[in-house]
């Protein structure tokens, strides 16, 4: 397993309770996503976009399939 897996296996087991869990409970509870729903996520290089890209990401591969997710790389310094 690469680095890249152990991260992304982290955040399903290491982090379950403090973001996983939250972040599933979140988007179920406030039904966040609906059919057909496209989701952006804009991304800047740090922890917090990161982390919420493989959220989604895992998200799709093993929840919610009904989405399409695209991801949006930006420059905040410009």
């Amino acid at each position: 397993m690469d680095k890249n897996q152990d991260i992304e296996k982290s955040i399903i087991t290491s982090f379950r309770k403090k973001i996983w869990a939250k972040f599933v409970k979140a988007v179920t509870e406030y039904n966040m996503i609906q059919d057909g729903d496209k989701i952006a996520v804009c991304i800047s290089g740090g922890k917090d976009s990161n982390l919420l890209a493989k959220c989604f990401q895992e998200l799709k591969r093993h929840g919610k399939d009904n989405f399409d997710l695209e991801f949006l790389c930006m420059n905040p310094r410009l």
